[in-house]
């Protein structure tokens, strides 16, 4: 079947994890995810409800660390930034806009950007589901 991308864009928290976790709950509040029909209970009930496959959504992803890792959302390095975006303060559109960035995300892991949309500091949370 193949992953399916995904992209969030939350407002600016220093904290990325309160971030994170803001974003997780709004989605599984809303069910714009893969499996909301069953109406879980949690967000944990949902991806464990799903399986190997999981939400197809930010819900799949429960932390965020240093390194990228599956269930695991990572920021990218200043290195990273400027291979993908040749800044470290892209804007929104010049990340959606790199090819080689969406072509590097693995599946099952989500990657973090801190981006400017219309001159305010954003997050964009981006990743690809497992299948």
């Amino acid at each position: 079947m193949g992953g399916h991308p995904y992209r969030y864009v939350v407002d600016y928290d220093q904290d990325l994890q309160a971030a994170l976790d803001r974003l997780r709950a709004d989605v599984f509040r809303r069910g714009a995810y893969y499996g909301a029909d069953r109406q879980p209970k949690s967000p944990e009930a949902a991806v464990k409800a799903n399986g190997d496959a999981g939400t197809r959504s930010i819900l799949d992803i429960t932390k965020v660390q240093a390194t990228p890792d599956h269930c695991r959302a990572s920021p990218l390095t200043r290195d990273e930034m400027l291979k993908y975006f040749g800044r470290t303060e892209p804007t929104l559109a010049v990340v959606e806009e790199s090819e080689a960035f969406w072509m590097d995300l693995e599946r099952g892991m989500a990657r973090c950007v801190v981006v400017l949309d219309g001159g305010t500091r954003k997050i964009l949370f981006a990743g690809y589901s497992f299948d």
